[in-house]
């Protein structure tokens, strides 16, 4: 079982981070039900990433906790980062989802 608790650059040395900037589609921002979406995409995704207010310090995306006390609002912009490998197709993923403000996950995360 991964540690999701260190950064991903503890993890993985030597890899460039991989980055994504999206602005949060849903109306209410990353609380209660969108939270709870987005941290279980971020689990299944199966890499360390992590999430952060444009101008803010990361945090462990696969955590609810950590991701409710970001209290990202809807249009905000958010920073999702990870140095693991795959990390540009579940960044991908994650960004979608986060952007489109999708109330389910879809298959393909």
């Amino acid at each position: 079982m991964r540690d999701w608790s260190r950064q991903p650059s503890e993890i993985s040395k030597g890899n460039t981070m991989a980055e994504r900037r999206v602005n949060v589609g849903w109306a209410e921002g990353l609380h209660a039900r969108p939270a709870s979406i987005f941290v279980r995409a971020a689990t299944a995704a199966g890499v360390p990433m992590t999430i952060a207010k444009a101008d803010g310090n990361p945090v462990n995306a696969a955590s609810m906790l950590a991701v409710l006390g970001l209290g990202a609002q809807g249009g905000e912009e958010i920073v999702l980062s990870s140095d693991a490998e795959g990390a540009d197709v579940a960044l991908d993923r994650l960004a979608k989802l986060v952007a489109e403000g999708l109330e389910e996950l879809p298959e393909t995360v």
